[in-house]
């Protein structure tokens, strides 16, 4: 595998090639993607040929363990939340002198919300379609509010699709991790979700040509008239349940 840090000592890139052997346990499958925190891999167990997604955390952005120790709580609080990815151990791990942590967690096959939509006719959906997205995020959002934890970070990149037919069957990734629970950081979710409709139904560009049910939902991105009207995700999941069509 290469090794690469800045003069600073940051890592910036774990690099691992495929086939490289970790903790004498695993074999790296592929890049799944990176972020500000690190990097995430699809790993083989070497034993029995289970494959997983590990996380691995960048030392200077997981000081004294600290975000891999809370992601792995707060995924274990939500483990019955089924939009969540399971979470299943960590794992520490030698490289360039440093121990580096990673969470190891279910693979999941799908693709992100952004690539989907970028493969639709004008990279975007229907109204139909995106009631359904809507209502699939807003009930699984719903399970993670109930038990007074949010998720912050809510975009197309950080939605995975398993499979499209009536309806979604989604995970999310990546839940911002600093600060305790408040009820704005629900409301944050809620507008949020609401951004997540607006956008796949092709944004401020067709926006205007949505008919009133799609606008009475979007409430032209106010947040002060969305949280009037939808407080919670489970506000919203129960007004798409019940809503009348003209």
């Amino acid at each position: 595998m290469r090794r690469s840090s800045p003069r600073n000592g940051h890592i910036k890139t774990f690099a691992f090639a495929p086939g490289a052997q970790l903790a004498e346990k695993y074999e790296i499958v592929s890049l799944l993607g990176r972020g500000w925190e690190g990097e995430v891999y699809k790993l083989r167990e070497s034993r029995t040929g289970i494959e997983h997604a590990a996380k691995f955390f960048f030392p200077h952005r997981n000081l004294q363990d600290r975000a891999a120790r809370f992601y792995a709580k707060k995924l274990h609080k939500l483990r019955h939340c089924p939009i969540l990815i399971q979470y299943h151990t960590q794992e520490r791990i030698p490289f360039e002198g440093q121990a580096i942590t990673c969470l190891v967690s279910e693979y999941v096959e799908g693709e992100l919300l952004s690539q989907f939509l970028e493969r639709q006719p004008g990279e975007r959906i229907g109204a139909f379609q995106g009631l359904h997205l809507l209502h699939a995020l807003a009930a699984g959002m719903e399970r993670i509010h109930h038990l007074h934890e949010y998720h912050g970070d809510l975009h197309s990149k950080n939605v995975i699709i398993r499979r499209v037919g009536i309806s979604f069957d989604l995970k999310l990734l990546d839940m911002f991790h600093w600060g305790s629970p408040k009820p704005e950081n629900m409301h944050d979710d809620v507008c949020d979700l609401i951004r997540l409709f607006y956008d796949a139904l092709g944004g401020q560009k067709h926006y205007a040509r949505q008919p009133a049910e799609v606008k009475a939902i979007c409430c032209g991105l106010k947040r002060s008239i969305i949280l009037k009207k939808f407080r919670t995700a489970g506000q919203l999941r129960s007004y798409l349940e019940t809503m009348r069509w003209e």
